[in-house]
């Protein structure tokens, strides 16, 4: 057998370059346990689900755009003054209802307020819903979800037949029954509608995602060494349990807008002054006709807003289920 160590150059390359195969398996054989490639792994480091969901997402250009969308959307939810100036309360009878004029691109409504400001304003009520509703049953659902999961036993059976309860509550009915008691102008009403119906989804997904996770060879083992059911929950299944809930969450979100807004137009979610995409197409939906700029601009944002979301959950679902690669 040929020395390990002789350089390739003295070997000679017959039969197509065999005797390189053979100084290149000896040199594996040889080398120290502990001592690295000698040269760049050409597979590269190993990626975690999450850098490797990442490396898609980016590469996704329906992520990309419906990324960038969400943005601009948050941005002018935060700063709507950056792209209107004027006053979404001012009103002008004398231009109720008039088209489009310079420096009001979408016109005027029936109180002869600009549209396009009433529009951009509009994206806050929208997302703060949105955005909040989510947090909250996302939250409550991945904890009472989790826990019912991981422990079993009486409480399992107890949350699954609460959901059970919830589930069978329709969500439009609940929050006109729900909202119609409510005076307060704010969002939070809304919010915590969209957060007592929209948990127990969110719990099932996390309970079985929990079922699924404990299951694993590594959670057996930690449990073996002596590990705690927080530092199992936290350090162990967590981590692989969440990916199914952010996919849910993410396309929630854009339900979520689109159930505000539909709460709204019924008049049972928020109510004026506030600035809401839902209100304004309530109130245009008569003037379709004779002023259907009222209503088409307005319906165009909350479309635009609800597919950005939905699109981006798709591409998070994509990335993060390992099935469908």
């Amino acid at each position: 057998m040929p020395d390990p160590y002789v350089p390739k150059e003295a070997i000679g390359h017959g039969d197509g370059g065999s005797a390189a195969l053979a100084i290149g398996e000896a040199e594996s054989l040889e080398r120290r346990p502990g001592a690295g490639p000698p040269g760049p792994d050409p597979l590269g480091k190993p990626r975690s689900l999450w850098s490797d969901a990442w490396h898609d997402l980016y590469r996704n250009p329906v992520f990309v755009i419906s990324a960038l969308v969400i943005v601009f959307l948050v941005i002018i939810a935060i700063w709507p003054q950056l792209i209107a100036t004027g006053n979404p309360y001012r009103a002008d009878l004398a231009k109720a209802q008039q088209g489009s004029q310079p420096g009001h691109p979408f016109g005027f409504d029936t109180q002869g307020r600009d549209v396009y400001t009433r529009v951009v304003y509009g994206a806050r009520a929208s997302i703060t819903v949105g955005v909040c509703a989510t947090t909250g049953a996302a939250l409550l659902g991945s904890l009472l979800g989790g826990l019912a999961g991981f422990f079993g036993g009486w409480g399992d059976t107890l949350l699954s037949r609460l959901a059970d309860i919830f589930f069978g509550i329709p969500v439009i009915l609940g929050g006109l029954v729900f909202l119609s008691v409510v005076t307060s102008t704010t969002v939070w009403p809304v919010v915590g509608f969209i957060v007592l119906l929209g948990w127990p989804q969110i719990s099932r997904i996390a309970r079985g995602s929990v079922v699924t996770a404990k299951q694993n060879d590594y959670v057996q083992a930690a449990r073996a060494l002596g590990a705690g059911n927080g530092r199992m929950l936290l350090r162990h299944i967590a981590p692989n349990a969440v990916a199914p809930v952010i996919v849910v969450a993410t396309i929630a979100l854009g339900t979520y807008i689109a159930l505000e807004a539909t709460l709204s137009y019924l008049g049972a979610g928020l109510k004026p002054p506030t600035v809401s995409w839902g209100i304004d197409i309530s109130a245009a939906s008569t003037y379709i006709r004779s002023a259907p700029h009222m209503l088409l601009w307005p319906a165009g944002a909350l479309s635009i807003t609800v597919l950005a979301f939905i699109m981006l959950g798709d591409a998070v679902r994509d990335a993060l289920d390992p099935k469908l690669r």
